[in-house]
């Protein structure tokens, strides 16, 4: 079976190519660049490299977010589209869950997060369990400080796992002291060949039923919907 794993949820743009569950190819930059404009040419080069044409792709597997908005839509619109035109199924797969594949050989919690600004995140809360990663506290929009509460009282060592991890390692180690496991650089990043192995042997979704997970509403929507509110009591 061959995969083709795509990843523009945040700043990160990554793609993978999965043949007989097997790697055979991955790209991934991140830099501060239009996903739009960069995602075509990179799978193109990523199928040449490999010497593998669409029409032999069996599935398309993409991050559905949470992360940026305009680069969630340009990834699934992208892995939609392609799905429906070569009549393959696609698969959506929480762009947190492919982050915490990058500590599924830790034994404890791991808890990976999108910094979300004014102190909140897009975060949830995995563990190993029969050789899988499962949800433990489903994912979530929420303060960082209100999160790093509950984990504390958990008191339990949890692996932290972000881009952003900068942004808060400093309130992370207030909150939980020697129980936050916080890895290198490299580790914090989500690696397309990880989406595409989270995808797997995960059910289809319906091409044109398949949804972002945003997490929340975009600003301009909450504002609208506050307005309307406002507007009809």
């Amino acid at each position: 079976m061959n995969i083709l794993a795509i990843d523009t949820s945040n700043q990160i743009l990554g793609a993978a190519l999965l043949k007989d569950d097997q790697l055979v190819g991955s790209i991934m930059t991140n830099i501060k660049k239009n996903h739009s404009v960069r995602l075509m040419p990179a799978i193109n080069q990523l199928m040449y490299d490999v010497s593998m044409t669409p029409a032999e792709l069996d599935k398309i597997v993409v991050a559905k977010g949470p992360g940026s908005y305009t680069g969630v839509r340009i990834g699934l619109t992208t892995a939609k589209s392609m799905a429906w035109s070569l009549n393959i199924p696609v698969v959506g797969i929480s762009s947190l869950e492919a982050l915490a594949w990058q500590g599924r050989f830790y034994n404890a919690y791991i808890c990976p997060f999108f910094d979300a600004r004014r102190g909140l995140v897009f975060t949830g809360l995995y563990h190993k369990k029969n050789n899988k990663l499962e949800l433990a506290v489903k994912e979530k929009n929420v303060l960082m400080e209100d999160w790093l509460k509950e984990l504390a009282d958990t008191g339990q060592e949890v692996l932290f796992l972000s881009p952003d991890i900068t942004k808060h390692e400093e309130q992370i180690q207030a909150y939980m002291g020697k129980r936050a496991n916080i890895p290198e650089g490299p580790f914090h990043m989500a690696d397309p060949s990880h989406l595409a192995f989270a995808g797997l042997d995960v059910q289809p979704d319906s091409t044109h039923g398949l949804i972002p997970n945003y997490l929340r509403l975009a600003e301009a929507e909450a504002k609208w919907l506050k307005k309307e509110h406002e507007k009809n009591g």
